[in-house]
């Protein structure tokens, strides 16, 4: 899972703790969870031509990806968290032992911003005559991060169960089709899916829909074609 334990910023529209965040999280997870088990599902398939064994290997596939995301979710988002705090503790510490140095700080930070002259000083003495405001102002305008607004484990969640729901998608046609027809259906079915949320992905957010949709189903027929390819040469192998 390509998630890096960064720290968000203020300028960022959509903020931890909002329905678009919520969304971006559950189409992290559900991608991930789709294209994953789409390659599992094909392998499988073309190496074994036993729907049995597919749905099988397929929902083994699907319930280790949704832990994994959910504890990749968890220890990212702790980790965040566990910075953000450590930067805290620090600031307060450099406030302690050097005032002088951080009221400095803080004079340069609005004088970068245009301020002058006594609307500058009188700025910087309300700010530095409370601790609690002049750490938020040391965090945020200095060190531009912000605190996190929900919890790892909500985080977790969401990614999990959402891996869960993306897996199913090319798992479903080999319950009610044969197999070779399952193979084609569970491609399309996937590679549609993946490039109309990749296209509201960039309606919601920024860039272009389209380039954004195909992109996400690019990603999606490389997954396959990989599992396609492995299955394959395994079937041959194993039937000589």
């Amino acid at each position: 899972m390509a998630r890096q334990a960064v720290i968000r910023k203020k300028h960022t529209e959509v903020h931890l703790n909002s329905v678009g965040s919520r969304l971006r999280d559950f189409i992290l997870g559900w991608q991930d969870g789709l294209v994953n088990v789409l390659g599992v599902v094909l392998g499988v398939a073309v190496a074994t031509e036993d729907v049995h064994i597919v749905v099988i290997a397929a929902l083994a596939a699907a319930f280790a990806e949704s832990v994994s995301m959910a504890a990749v979710a968890y220890t990212s988002f702790k980790a965040e968290r566990e910075f953000y705090e450590s930067e805290v503790n620090r600031e307060k510490q450099e406030i302690k032992e050097k005032p002088w140095a951080e009221v400095r700080e803080v004079r340069d930070i609005y004088y970068k911003l245009g301020l002058r002259g006594s609307l500058l000083g009188n700025l910087v003495k309300h700010i530095t005559s409370d601790k609690k405001r002049w750490l938020k102002v040391m965090m945020e305008q200095e060190l531009k991060m912000f605190p996190s607004r929900v919890s790892p484990t909500n985080i977790a969640a969401v990614v999990g169960f959402s891996a869960i729901i993306g897996s199913f998608i090319p798992i479903a046609p080999f319950f009610f089709l044969p197999i070779k027809t399952a193979i084609w259906v569970a491609l399309v079915t996937s590679t549609a899916v993946l490039f109309l949320v990749g296209a509201y992905k960039a309606k919601t957010t920024v860039g272009d829909p389209i380039r954004s949709g195909i992109e996400l189903a690019a990603i999606g027929m490389l997954a396959a074609l990989i599992g396609y390819a492995i299955g394959a040469v395994l079937g041959v192998t194993v039937m000589r």
